[in-house]
């Protein structure tokens, strides 16, 4: 990987009058903005179709994509929509945050009128074979969920529950229509996606996207492939997934995802996952696999249990695994994400593996401990964060901590005024010898902790809602982003404001992304160390 530097933003918190971020005009301005100022990568958040807590970490597949990201006027352009029908649709009241409810409500409505609008059958076809393997399951669970108001799969009459294939067949026939809505919102959603991408590859600008891995229970994942999963006869969960208690969460966690059979995926070559990452890899540059450590060993929870306290450490896949992926995906670009307890054995897998790991600013401040998280023992292939969508803010982290902890990032990054510790830590990522430096946006515009992504370990309040607005699109910041990224030799190596020239324009993949069509034109304290995204 080129030394470089980028920036971690959701597309969700992209400005957009509609409400949430999404793949429109500003989505496309940002990509200039991160030109302007020398950084050569974008990292997102998952894009899948969100489900409890609206946390994409928590989605209804892992091969969809988000149709709240469909930019709409888009579609009123390619005349899909009337003129004007997008103001007559509440969005919510506050620009700075999502409100989900409002967003989805609003979007499906109009979605639907697009779909009835929309003449070109081939094109859809098309789609829909290049991604049968996926978008049939997918459709039809999403068309089955509407019928059946919502409720999870596993509350579903036995028939759908276990698949029976006589009822399945009747429910296609029956909800065809909407079946074929939901394939259209696949279309729209990789069609606009890739083109997206495509603009910023050509502008030089990489895209680092996230695979959770685990997927949730109630998606068509599990429901589809059962077998994959650890579940009874029934199709009830055996034991899932969390993590053990520790000094900072007495009960642990539990996150509640269907833990995975290794061993079955293991006859095939572990053929779910390597089609899993070839989407994820049409769809990203680069892809981060969270929650690494559990290929090695993950915390297996009996299933019912409030508390994870009763949970067992089982044997992963290790590099069995990896080596599938190395054979069978050619020029994987994967980031680790090795956050949290290490044994030996994971540290193992993760140089064995070859890929990144991840260091983050805000883990490296313990008086207590000398802490590999401190830039002077980082190798080059890792990514540098001051902090991530799990963390708080950086000024968030510096007006929370213990006076000994402060003193010690003080001295270390060499700074007085807390005001200026975000800069701090900022120059501290980008100075250091980590091939890739990532800093989250807030950290740039120094917000406080009030303007975090996600509180791990917790649902609903602020998580996943925050929002940029245009006018943090600054070119003074823009400027000083670029100052930086220059000194610290993270900048293209082509003229300023131009991609690099060894670094070529990727498209898309097509198994994923449907070709353009012209009808059819977004620590808090030393305790989040654990990963806590589900």
């Amino acid at each position: 990987m080129t030394r470089a530097a980028g920036v971690l933003l959701p597309v969700s918190s992209l400005p957009s009058k509609y409400g949430i971020g999404n793949f429109g005009q500003a989505a496309r301005e940002w990509v200039d903005f991160l030109v302007q100022a020398e950084q050569r990568y974008w990292q997102v958040l998952p894009l899948g179709p969100t489900s409890f807590g609206d946390s994409p970490y928590q989605s209804y597949s892992a091969f969809a994509g988000e149709p709240l990201y469909i930019d709409l006027d888009q579609l009123a352009e390619a005349g899909l929509l009337k003129k004007g029908a997008c103001k007559r649709v509440e969005w919510g009241e506050d620009p700075s945050h999502v409100d989900y409810d409002v967003v989805r409500t609003g979007r499906k409505k109009l979605l639907r009128k697009a779909f009835k609008n929309f003449e070109d059958k081939k094109a859809l076809e098309a789609f829909r074979q290049e991604n049968a393997e996926w978008v049939e399951d997918y459709a039809l669970y999403m068309a089955l969920k509407d019928k059946n108001k919502g409720r999870p799969w596993t509350e579903w009459k036995k028939g759908l529950r276990l698949r029976d294939p006589a009822a399945l067949e009747e429910c296609r026939e029956k909800y065809k229509e909407d079946v074929d809505y939901y394939v259209f919102t696949q279309y729209l959603f990789f069609q606009q996606w890739g083109a997206l991408k495509e603009y910023a590859n050509q502008r030089g600008v990489k895209i680092i996207g996230d695979a959770p891995i685990y997927v949730a229970m109630d998606s068509a994942d599990v429901w589809a492939q059962p077998g994959l999963f650890q579940l009874d006869e029934k199709n009830v969960p055996t034991e899932v997934s969390g993590c053990p208690p520790d000094a900072f969460t007495a009960d642990g966690q539990l996150w509640g995802n269907p833990l995975y059979r290794w061993d079955v995926m293991k006859e095939d070559g572990y053929s779910w996952w390597i089609k899993r990452i070839k989407a994820n890899l049409s769809m990203y540059d680069v892809l981060r696999i969270d929650h690494f450590r559990g290929l090695e060993s993950y915390y297996a929870i009996p299933y019912g249990d409030t508390t994870a306290r009763n949970g067992r450490w089982r044997k992963g896949p290790g590099m069995d695994f990896i080596r599938a992926i190395n054979q069978n995906v050619e020029n994987a670009a994967i980031i680790a994400e090795d956050l949290g307890f290490l044994t030996p054995a994971v540290k193992r897998l993760l140089k064995n593996s070859g890929y990144p790991g991840m260091k983050v600013l805000q883990f490296a401040f313990d008086p207590n401990e000398d802490s590999s998280y401190l830039p002077h023992y980082y190798p080059h292939n890792c990514v540098v964060y001051t902090g991530t969508h799990d963390n708080t803010t950086t000024r968030g982290w510096l007006d929370t901590q213990e006076p000994e902890v402060l003193q010690l990032a003080k001295d270390y990054l060499g700074f007085e005024a807390v005001e200026d510790g975000p800069w701090a830590f900022i120059r501290g990522a980008l100075e250091s010898v980590a091939d890739l430096a990532v800093i989250p946006l807030q950290d740039y515009l120094g917000l406080g902790g009030e303007c975090r992504i996600n509180t791990p370990s917790t649902v609903g309040g602020t998580n996943w809602r925050w929002r940029m607005s245009p006018e943090d699109m600054d070119e003074e910041l823009a400027g000083k982003m670029a100052r930086l990224s220059l000194i610290y030799g993270r900048a293209s190596k082509s003229e300023p404001g131009k991609g690099p020239a060894e670094e070529p324009a990727q498209k898309a993949g097509k198994s994923q992304t449907a070709k353009p069509e012209k009808k059819a034109g977004k620590a808090a304290k030393k305790g989040d160390k654990s990963h806590a995204d589900a």
